[in-house]
């Protein structure tokens, strides 16, 4: 009779906790979060990219990045700024762990 390797069914809050340690994950979600909104800024306001990256100080090669999601191109301090720059105020917000269910 053979053994069977049992297998454990982990569950993780997101993909980013799932595929990266907690450090990196927290960074990874707070980029994401932050680009949804800067992405629903320019979208909202209707700014083309040329627009959108003038306000922002920025060249539109780097809007079009920021537009796609390319996170892995900007760090939480430019989002930041993007984000000031197009009229918004970033709080940030820690908090406890969420336990994976």
């Amino acid at each position: 009779m053979t053994k069977r390797a049992r297998l454990t069914q982990k569950r993780f809050a997101d993909a980013f906790d799932a595929l990266f340690g907690p450090k990196e994950a927290a960074s990874l979600k707070a980029r994401a979060d932050l680009m949804d909104e800067i992405v629903e800024i320019v979208e909202k306001q209707k700014l083309t990219q040329v627009q959108a990256a003038a306000k922002c100080g920025i060249s539109q090669p780097r809007m079009n990045a920021l537009m796609k999601g390319h996170i892995e191109k900007f760090s939480l301090d430019a989002l930041f700024n993007i984000a000031t720059a197009l009229g918004r105020r970033v709080t940030i917000k820690v908090a406890a762990p969420r336990r994976a269910v």
